[in-house]
């Protein structure tokens, strides 16, 4: 199925899920904020699974200074 993840186009699998998406990309044990259909979730939802055309926006932190 197809979503759109910080602006791309990207298939992901059917039943797939926000926590899975972010271990594919590596991100699983980063600190990030992931909003789903312009939804910001705590982490309670990443089990959310993804429809067809879903938006999904991941920011993740970066620490400086």
């Amino acid at each position: 199925m197809k979503i759109m993840v910080n602006g791309k186009d990207t298939s992901v699998e059917d039943g797939a899920t926000v926590a899975s998406l972010l271990e594919g990309l590596g991100l699983s044990d980063k600190r990030v904020a992931v909003e789903h259909n312009r939804v910001i979730l705590t982490r309670d939802g990443y089990g959310a699974s993804f429809n067809e055309g879903d938006v999904i926006e991941i920011i993740s932190f970066v620490g400086g200074g």
